[in-house]
């Protein structure tokens, strides 16, 4: 079968490798899309980083560089391997996409095997990838999906899924104010979980299409442009000089974090979501003064069934964020270059690794 494989910083081959086997408690899955994630684009541009080097073998799955690349994927279940009796050939599913030691507990009271030792991510750390043909991932992390769910809206299940345990770490509630940084793919996947929350969803974005993106999306009441508009003025003035409830990191930018901690409200709750590649810097005296709660949040945990229960009700509509859909061919010149250097010109772009979808 044909996969994505990623060797080394700026060297990722699409190339032939053997199909993976169906052993018992397994579940053989045909992929059917895969989104492009930001996580992959660090490795690409600054890596390695989640993904071992050659020769350094990552602890729980054994393998190091090349690995097959992918996580944000859906896809069509094949067989089934002994032991498994509710998932049946046919069954479209998602991926949560964990690497984690066996005896790691997450049954569904459990709120941080993402945090566990050694933790990686299936595509990143091994185990195969959503950027090869078929992959075969424990039982546990099949989530099946509703027919009536297209699958390509169904890969996209896993960033919303960053979203929504980023709202959870919030703790924000209907009728509550939200102000967003940053309408890149987690920005705006956040921002439609929250609405659908019930909150009041203020995004702050530079890029013009981005914010259309929103507007058009409708995941969030007003979109505002910070080089052209006082964004803490007019996070005040729409709060009735209250400030923000609530504020989302997700640009990984100094400006934008300066922003949120001046403008949310005294005892305001400031969620960094994005994944920072250098340090960042708080006005602790700003901090302390209002008595923010600064909390980060990574991936998910136990996130899946909730997502995919929004998106089955139609609670939230993902074809607006699906931006461009191609094949393993074209995943560095239409795919990563794109989202690298034209970055404001799409959100997600979707793969199809045998081509059929397209």
């Amino acid at each position: 079968m044909r996969a994505a494989r990623y060797y080394d910083r700026g060297d990722i081959r699409v190339e032939e490798i053997a199909e993976p086997f169906v052993t018992p408690g397994t579940v053989g899955i045909d992929v059917a899309w895969c989104g492009i994630c930001g996580s992959d684009l660090h490795e690409y541009t600054e890596g390695p980083i989640f993904i071992p080097p050659a020769g350094h073998p990552q602890p729980i799955s054994g393998e190091s560089a090349p690995i097959t690349m992918g996580h944000e994927m859906s896809g069509v279940v094949y067989a089934v391997g002994e032991g498994v009796t509710d998932l049946a050939v046919g069954d479209h599913v998602v991926v949560e996409p964990y690497i984690l030691h066996d005896d790691v507990d997450t049954g569904p009271a459990s709120r941080d095997y993402h945090l566990s030792r050694d933790m990686n991510f299936i595509g990143l750390g091994g185990g195969g990838g959503g950027l090869g043909e078929r992959i075969v991932v424990k039982r546990r992390w099949a989530h099946r999906v509703a027919d009536s769910v297209p699958l390509d809206q169904a890969a996209l299940i896993e960033p919303l899924s960053v979203g929504y345990h980023a709202a959870e770490r919030s703790g924000v509630t209907a009728g509550e104010t939200v102000l967003v940084t940053g309408a890149g793919p987690i920005g705006l996947l956040t921002s439609a979980i929250v609405k659908a929350l019930g909150a009041t969803v203020i995004i702050s974005e530079p890029s013009p299409l981005r914010r259309q993106k929103a507007l058009d999306s409708g995941v969030a009441q007003h979109v505002l442009d910070p080089r052209a508009v006082d964004v803490v003025a007019k996070v005040r003035e729409l709060t009735g000089g209250a400030g923000a409830d609530v504020g989302f990191e997700c640009t990984s930018v100094q400006p934008a974090l300066d922003t949120l901690v001046d403008a949310l409200k005294p005892h305001g709750v400031l969620v960094v979501v994005s994944i920072w590649g250098h340090p960042g810097a708080f006005d602790m005296q700003k901090i302390v003064l209002k008595e923010l709660d600064v909390r980060g949040t990574i991936a998910y945990v136990n996130s899946h069934p909730a997502v995919i229960a929004l998106v089955e009700a139609g609670k939230i509509d993902l074809a607006p964020f699906i931006t461009g859909k191609i094949g393993l061919d074209h995943l560095i010149d239409e795919g990563f270059d794109t989202l690298i250097h034209h970055n404001e010109t799409a959100v997600k772009i979707l793969v199809s690794p045998s081509g059929r979808g397209l």
